[in-house]
């Protein structure tokens, strides 16, 4: 039923788009309306792609710590990757990886260990700019960091302000990782096609 109905959606919107019309539907069946309208955007907008590269710094504990645990499951306490562990994350997004760096932005989220078995974490954070023109706006990533290897890949998944309808990727490499006082510094280049 469902493949039927998303089959006979699907071919409605092709449809309205060749024809250039707005067409609003309804199910006979189920009588659920959630296509509200359909129809060809301007062509006179001009999508660009940029390239941004800042660095992530965050602490995890200490004076300075933007990183903080919130939660664990209690069998996992002695889990060497940390499995379970939450951390809400108001970290400096800077133009350089020296602490003294301009800031431009924070990044503004949680992480969550998901890794049973290996150091890999589930990301949900926004890029929050604070600097020059993209000052309020953001750029919304979900998804999964693999710590301890060298480049690790990120969908962006949403934006506001100068990003909205922004799709792109994250690549995130470890500049500095000092586990003695739990200070991590990651290089971010963000790729993005926007309007």
């Amino acid at each position: 039923m469902a493949t039927f109905m998303f089959s006979s959606l699907f071919l409605l919107l092709l449809l309205c788009c060749a024809t250039n019309s707005t067409v609003v539907t309804s199910s006979e069946q189920d009588n659920i309306n959630y296509l509200i309208s359909s129809h060809i955007v301007s062509h006179a907008a001009v999508e660009k792609q940029s390239h941004f590269r800042f660095y992530w710094h965050e602490w995890a504990r200490g004076s300075n710590q933007t990183a903080v645990s919130i939660a664990q499951a209690p069998e996992f306490k002695k889990s060497l990757t940390n499995f379970s562990k939450v951390f809400v994350l108001d970290d400096p997004l800077r133009t350089g990886p020296d602490e003294n760096s301009k800031l431009v932005g924070k990044a503004q989220g949680f992480d969550v260990a998901a890794g049973l078995y290996k150091l890999e974490l589930l990301v949900a954070v926004n890029f929050v700019f604070t600097d020059g023109e993209h000052n309020g706006s953001t750029i919304a990533v979900l998804g999964h960091n693999e710590f301890l290897t060298t480049v690790r890949e990120m969908p962006i998944v949403g934006g506001s302000g100068l990003f909205r309808f922004v799709r792109g990727y994250v690549q995130l490499r470890t500049y500095l990782f000092d586990q003695k006082i739990d200070y991590a510094v990651l290089e971010c280049n963000v790729f993005v096609t926007h309007y």
